[in-house]
């Protein structure tokens, strides 16, 4: 709807009903601010990671048990960023490569997620609210796996176990990201 169409709704109320129209609208766009979780700076995520032991720095570490992807910096620290995992019987584990990186990628559903939403389209264009893929995408040497941002009505995913095999970022994150990383750097997903 656009801001003319909301204009017209409200003139068309009573005076005391355009008022509750108002505040309620208000007070939507305000929960729906305070209720997305916002995430924060890299600089702020730094944490210790004793497990990078020999890893080298730019190593990118994924826990799912713990729902997070590190970025090693060093032997010690790492910068932590929440995610998504695979679903049940889709998980993955071991060593991958990021073998690209895209930036408002299109996205085509895999024969397993079409198989299973057969509604999808066979393309989303890159920068359709509609597409999963979000901001960016660091792709895997792995069948159509994919490090990748997320649609806003996906955010709330990002702690669960909820993809065909991606991991799912906040697009603020994966941005961060995309920017650290380069084709080649080494990936190692733990469960």
């Amino acid at each position: 709807m656009s801001n003319g169409s909301f204009r017209a709704a409200a003139r068309a109320l009573p005076a005391r009903s355009r008022a509750v129209f108002v505040l309620g609208l208000a007070a939507a766009l305000f929960g729906a601010l305070i209720a997305a979780p916002k995430p924060a700076a890299a600089a702020e995520r730094v944490v210790p990671f004793p497990q990078a032991g020999d890893l080298r720095p730019g190593t990118l570490v994924i826990s799912a048990r713990q729902r997070a992807l590190y970025y090693v910096l060093d032997s010690a620290r790492a910068i932590r960023y929440p995610i998504a995992v695979p679903k049940r019987g889709k998980e993955w584990s071991g060593v991958a490569y990021v073998d690209g990186k895209y930036l408002r990628p299109d996205w085509a559903p895999p024969a397993v997620v079409k198989r299973d939403h057969p509604e999808l389209p066979n393309l989303i264009p890159g920068g359709s609210p509609r597409n999963p893929m979000g901001v960016a995408a660091l792709t895997l040497n792995r069948d159509q796996i994919a490090i990748h941002g997320t649609t806003r009505s996906m955010r709330r995913s990002i702690g669960s176990a909820a993809s065909y095999g991606c991991i799912r970022m906040y697009n603020e994150d994966v941005a961060d990201l995309y920017n650290r990383v380069s084709v080649g750097t080494q990936v190692v997903m733990l469960q």
